[in-house]
């Protein structure tokens, strides 16, 4: 890709939302140290299309547009709200629509929220097992937030922003020999 970008996917069903505000935040982080472009979706986003679609080519026009944002992203971040010990459903129905090689090798950052910290393992037990289906490359640090973390829907916790620096670091390793990106300490 001539421009690389950076796209977030948010498995949040309602708003304002914890988890599409910390991958935002993430996408934000990595588009700004890179001088790269990030957008931010969720379930609401893809929209009414979703629920009944069987097939990719079954989503309206937005929904095809993001989906095709995902596949096309340069690295992929994702994050879910913990539900019932995993990620949403809606989420891994707009993941069943991408064909199985799409997002292979695809660098992946992972993160996840839930009410407390017994829900942690999300990360490592339920989302980088989905990607290790599509052979996506999920980056070694996964970010996992509880609701005490955040204030007012904002991630403020200081021991979870220095670990989604540290996943966001790995993100630089990934891009570096790419034409276009510049490293944070250029």
């Amino acid at each position: 890709m001539s421009s690389p970008a950076i796209v977030g996917f948010s498995g949040n069903i309602t708003r304002p939302s914890k988890t599409r505000s910390f991958v935002d935040l993430v996408v934000q982080d990595i588009a700004t140290r890179h001088g790269l472009t990030g957008h931010t979706y969720d379930i609401d986003d893809v929209g009414p299309s979703l629920g009944a679609a069987r097939w990719s080519r079954d989503l309206d026009d937005r929904g095809q547009t993001i989906l095709a944002q995902v596949i096309a992203a340069d690295v992929l971040v994702v994050g879910s709200p913990t539900y019932k010990g995993s990620y949403t459903g809606l989420f891994k129905h707009f993941f069943d629509l991408i064909d199985p090689s799409a997002l292979r090798s695809k660098p992946v950052l992972l993160t996840a929220t839930g009410g407390g910290e017994r829900h942690a393992l999300i990360v490592e037990h339920q989302l980088r097992p989905l990607f290790g289906f599509f052979e996506a490359f999920t980056l070694p640090t996964a970010v996992y937030a509880t609701d005490k973390d955040f204030t007012d829907g904002v991630l403020r916790s200081e021991l979870i922003l220095k670990r989604a620096a540290q996943a966001v670091d790995h993100v630089a390793v990934l891009l570096a020999d790419r034409p276009g990106v510049r490293l944070a300490a250029e």
